[in-house]
């Protein structure tokens, strides 16, 4: 009998301890989320005030109504972001938020409200804006993107990740209003692409290709353009003396 008793007295501690820490954890939950109850890691980029600004969340806001998968999404956007992750805590009391942020492989221009945006290019193709990067090391930087729009960035990533496993140097990488596109290159200058996304592997590789015969025939003309957009009939245009 007695150690029944001590086991319905445990079990009753138990209880009443189970019912404290739920009260505790759903009074938490509806307690307001202040700017100094976020914590940011991964990046000392970003404040707790970028978070705050590049949210359409009103802050303060109870912990039990941040939709987190949401901000993150909007956050990834509004900031150029790799990647972040947004996790709801009871203690500590608060958000949790990891940033990784984008590496820039080029400068970019875009067009956005009828005015040129400057910011940078990462190597999936994606623009950064300026104040979104820590642009200590931009320096070092020697590829420039024009006309950059969203329907350009595979394309671009492909342009972008081939010059490093390839022999050419591109400098400039143009998109027309229109989509037409067009290369500079050190030594092949300029380079018409044109408008099939499609061909841009193959137009690359003979890019590689008559980059290599440079090198090796060392031409004593001075090539001026390079017509690529039908591939199988490249035209090459020299200076003429």
């Amino acid at each position: 009998m007695n150690n029944k008793k001590t086991i319905n007295k445990t079990s009753f501690l138990y209880l009443i301890l189970f019912l404290f820490s739920t009260s505790l954890v759903s009074l938490k939950t509806l307690k307001k989320v202040n700017i100094s109850d976020i914590r940011i890691f991964g990046s000392k980029q970003f404040s707790q005030n970028d978070l705050i600004n590049n949210s359409s969340l009103k802050f303060p806001i109870r912990l039990i109504f941040i939709e987190t998968k949401f901000l993150e999404k909007e956050l990834k956007k509004n900031l150029s972001l790799k990647h972040i992750s947004v996790s709801r805590q009871i203690f500590p009391f608060g958000l949790q938020v990891y940033i990784d942020t984008r590496t820039p492989v080029a400068y970019g221009e875009r067009v956005y409200n009828d005015k040129i945006v400057s910011g940078f290019i990462d190597k999936n193709g994606v623009f950064i804006d300026k104040q979104n990067l820590d642009n200590k090391n931009s320096n070092k930087l020697t590829i420039q993107v024009i006309g950059w729009k969203e329907k350009f960035k595979n394309t671009l990533s492909e342009i972008l990740i081939d010059q490093e496993k390839y022999e050419f140097e591109i400098v400039k990488i143009n998109f027309s209003q229109n989509g037409f596109l067009t290369l500079e290159e050190t030594d092949l200058k300029t380079i018409y692409l044109g408008f099939n996304p499609n061909l841009i592997n193959y137009q690359l590789q003979i890019i590689n290709n008559l980059k290599k015969e440079l090198k090796k025939n060392n031409f004593s003309e001075k090539i001026e353009n390079i017509d690529l957009t039908d591939p199988n009939k490249p035209k090459i245009k020299v200076f003429k003396p």
